[in-house]
């Protein structure tokens, strides 16, 4: 599995019952100096908050200002809900950014969390008018995460030790020259690793030896074009070394909270990069069974933040409406090269991912670890 790349710094959220999305800004993204820029709402340890004197209902862009010496992330938050309507990460000293926000008609304070300080709310605001307030999402803490996230990693260790099972059988096949028995269990093997979902990013150096240009590749490669058992002992010999190694080394590797609901995303955009192309397929033809094992690993994912999206997310319904059909695609079309797909299939494969990936863009933000007070 490659390398995932970020996701977009901007990203939309749609959360709870009546939300559709909030807009979390990446302020290092076209920032400007603000020396000489508007004052804006002053962020600093003893200003959190201070200058906010035109709060109204509706749409709105708040200019927020660092007045102080650290970084800082501010929140714009309901008073008496808590929930986050609008937020800023990793403001600098002396810079401004903008956050634009929509609301209605209620009570609201500036929330700085400056490094190294305990969290500080500003002056409440009390906002009137007829306007609709826009979405808003209830933060989610550090313990609401941990439980999930070990049980993520217990759900992880079960699956590496099946792939350790799974790639044990494959080396067995190929130091005893039994390749086309090799072939069936490189699938099985191949396919335990990519279900593994997004435990992959905690696996270090791992990865790159079990499934990046070692391991899982040449082998694909050898197999399915005529390599000879002698050339391909010490390729499925180190690969089975890497699997008990990485399970060895697991309780010593960390799920990063923030890396789950990243994940949830990340898997199947490499799923739509790499296999929906064909670009990883080394002969073997199975690109398809290999994004229906990354459906599954996102899946599984799912499954394990539920307890903090149902709540939150009230797009989850159209994340799993896109899921089935997701799967239903690829079930269908297991074993088929990609290369073979007729365009008609192609192109539902490629939109129905592509509209997975939009419904789970917000989970990453959703799931962001909060400092909430």
């Amino acid at each position: 599995m490659r390398t995932p790349r970020p996701l977009p710094t901007v990203v939309a959220l749609v959360v709870l019952a009546a939300a559709a999305s909030v807009t979390v800004w990446r302020p290092w993204e076209g920032s400007a100096d603000a020396a000489g820029g508007p004052a804006g709402i002053s962020v600093s340890r003893s200003q959190c908050g201070q200058g906010w004197t035109d709060a109204r209902t509706g749409r709105q862009t708040l200019t927020v200002h660092n007045t102080g010496d650290a970084p800082a992330e501010v929140d714009l938050v309901d008073v008496g809900s808590n929930k986050v309507y609008g937020e800023v990460e990793g403001l600098g000293p002396n810079t401004s950014a903008a956050m634009a926000v929509q609301l209605g008609a209620g009570r609201y304070a500036i929330r700085c969390l400056i490094e190294d300080t305990d969290v500080i709310t500003g002056p409440t605001v009390t906002v009137t008018g007829d306007g609709q307030d826009g979405p808003a999402v209830v933060p989610v803490t550090k313990n609401d995460m941990l439980p999930l996230v070990k049980k993520y990693e217990a759900s992880v260790a079960r699956g590496v030790a099946d792939l350790a099972v799974k790639t044990d059988k494959l080396r067995a096949d190929v130091d005893a020259g039994n390749l086309d028995t090799a072939r069936t269990d490189w699938l099985a093997a191949h396919l335990a690793y990519n279900s593994l979902g997004a435990a992959y990013d905690a696996f270090g150096d791992f990865a790159d030896k079990i499934d990046g240009s070692a391991g899982f590749h040449p082998l694909e490669k050898g197999l399915w074009h005529k390599g000879s058992a002698a050339a391909l002992k010490p390729i499925a010999d180190q690969l089975a070394v890497d699997v008990h190694g990485l399970q060895k080394d697991l309780p010593n590797e960390q799920v990063d909270p923030n890396d789950l609901g990243l994940r949830a995303h990340e898997i199947m955009e490499n799923a739509l990069q790499f296999e929906l192309t064909g670009e990883n397929d080394q002969g073997s033809g199975t690109s398809l069974n290999t994004a229906l094992a990354n459906l599954n690993g996102t899946a599984n994912v799912l499954a394990i933040l539920d307890p903090v999206l149902k709540p939150r997310y009230a797009d989850l319904p159209a994340v799993q409406k896109w899921e089935d059909r997701v799967r239903a695609l690829l079930t269908a079309h297991q074993n088929t090269p990609v290369g073979q797909l007729d365009r008609t299939t192609s192109e539902q494969l490629d939109g129905a991912v592509g509209e997975l990936l939009e419904k789970l863009a917000p989970v990453a933000t959703i799931c962001e670890v909060r400092r909430a007070g």
